[in-house]
């Protein structure tokens, strides 16, 4: 008899996929992969435009991280146009961006959380999936609900503040920004009604954190073990070390917190960083090249991240930093379901830097834009919620792009994502004779913790379902399903 797996589709990411699994001869679990299916093209069509569309033109990849695409782009527009690697903007062109970028992190980490991964938490993995979703939660945790949907409200207000919408805009040129905060958008912010004002939403941050950690001491086994294996982790820090999230040195350490990359220059990243390409997914596989592929691979977003930094300089992000890395003892954090910890940990650090932002006066006046001496080349890279962003153009006399390389966080994950979604189908999977929603939704959960953005990953073009497929150890299909 045929066992049956029926998945419900990878819900709660962006984007489409499928998983295979492999069974051994004693019907255990040998092999997993996470493949990407989805057609790659923007590097591509992208060429021959005039190198400053590329802002506007390239956030088109995605509806959920626009702004950081619109950012890394910029910034390696910036070099172009001789404005220097990130810290040659004028005050007002740089803290509008960062006030940008803050808003990005801010509504982004809320949605997932709130949105996308509560459901896991507050209704269990195996949870009917008819309750598993937003609509359960706003039903079951009306107030939990509210907190999330008015969250991502303040940080789409900021973003549509200082990038003139909410979603795709036209805030950041090359070499600066289009525009002032207004005193009337800046009172808004600081002193509006409740909830929607910087003060409410430090509170809510603060609040955020202390219900996973609430939730983390009643279910340590599905926190802590649910997925964890050894990794490298990469991200920016600041040239002192501190967590900064809009622009720093490229940092990288191994699982027990040796450093493997020290605080590089970006421009650099060719000399570092290379990407394997394997037949089953349009999703590369990058790695550290003097670590080779086998070893070289590494992590990236909110757990790489309070891994490699030293410190975050804001005074409440900063102690739940403290308590976050005393919980391995100043080790590199390897789990999986820990990266909803750090991702809250930023949601904090966003809103107590959004504060510090909106009381600054250069955002109301002061030169917006600053050029040099032209140049032919330019990288930009940016935290973006997901993790470490590459954006890399080269432009002809005409000023045309004519190469476009972009390395997006969902791809710098896509080793790690195999490996969790490998752990836990061999620990929900083996040895079982029937296939559980639970099992199913497992699977799920692995991915689902990286918050992966599959389309910017492949630069998607159309409409993919995912699906899982059930191998016998001849290789031959016993089941498929197909989500619509």
């Amino acid at each position: 008899m045929n066992q049956k797996i029926i998945i419900e589709p990878v819900t709660r990411v962006e984007g489409h996929g499928k998983v295979t699994i492999h069974l051994d001869e004693e019907g255990n679990v040998a092999r997993t992969r996470l493949h990407i299916v989805e057609f790659r093209g923007f590097e591509r069509f992208v060429q021959g435009r005039p190198y400053w569309e590329m802002p506007v033109l390239v956030q088109r990849l995605c509806g959920i991280c626009p702004v950081s695409h619109h950012l890394a782009a910029a910034k390696a527009l910036d070099v172009i146009v001789g404005a220097g690697t990130g810290d040659g903007l004028t005050p007002t062109g740089e803290k509008m961006r960062r006030l940008m970028h803050y808003g990005q992190i801010f509504q982004s980490h809320t949605l997932h959380f709130f949105h996308l991964a509560s459901p896991d938490l507050l209704f269990g993995i195996d949870a009917d999936p008819a309750i598993r979703n937003i609509i359960g939660v706003a039903l079951k945790h009306k107030d939990l609900a509210v907190q999330g949907v008015m969250m991502r409200k303040f940080g789409q207000e900021i973003i549509k503040a200082t990038a003139g919408k909410k979603i795709h805009g036209t805030g950041a040129i090359p070499g600066g920004i289009n525009k002032h905060l207004s005193p009337e958008e800046r009172d808004m912010f600081l002193h509006g009604p409740d909830p929607l004002n910087i003060d409410k939403m430090i509170e809510w941050s603060v609040a955020a954190v202390d219900f996973f950690k609430s939730y983390h001491k009643k279910n340590k086994d599905l926190i802590d073990n649910f997925s964890v294996f050894p990794s490298n982790h990469l991200s920016l820090v600041r040239k002192d070390g501190a967590l900064d999230l809009y622009h720093g040195v490229l940092r990288a350490v191994d699982a027990n917190g040796k450093k493997i990359l020290n605080d590089v220059d970006y421009q650099d990243y060719l000399k570092y960083i290379d990407e394997e390409v394997r037949s089953w997914s349009y999703m590369k596989f990058p790695y550290l090249k003097h670590l080779g592929k086998e070893n070289g691979w590494y992590t990236v977003g909110p757990l790489a991240r309070l891994n490699t930094c030293d410190f975050i300089p804001t005074p409440l992000a900063q102690k739940e930093f403290e308590e976050f890395k005393a919980y391995t003892n100043g080790k590199p954090n390897n789990m999986s379901m820990h990266m909803h910890w750090a991702r809250l940990i930023e949601v904090l650090h966003a809103a107590e830097m959004m504060k510090e932002l909106l009381n600054d006066p250069d955002l109301l006046e002061g030169e917006l834009v600053v050029k040099g001496k032209k140049q032919y080349e330019g990288i930009g890279l940016i935290e973006a919620p997901r993790g470490t962003l590459f954006h890399h153009y080269r432009i002809n006399e005409n000023d045309q792009v004519v190469m476009a390389n972009l390395i997006v966080s969902t791809t710098n994950n896509n080793q790690p994502m195999n490996n969790a979604v490998n752990v836990v189908a061999k620990k929900m999977m083996t040895g079982k004779k029937e296939i559980t929603e639970g099992m199913k939704n497992a699977v799920e959960v692995a991915i689902r913790a990286y918050d992966p953005c599959l389309s910017c990953a492949t630069h998607a073009l159309g409409k993919m379902p995912l699906a899982l497929y059930l191998y016998d150890k001849d290789e031959n299909l016993i089941d498929e399903f197909i989500s619509q």
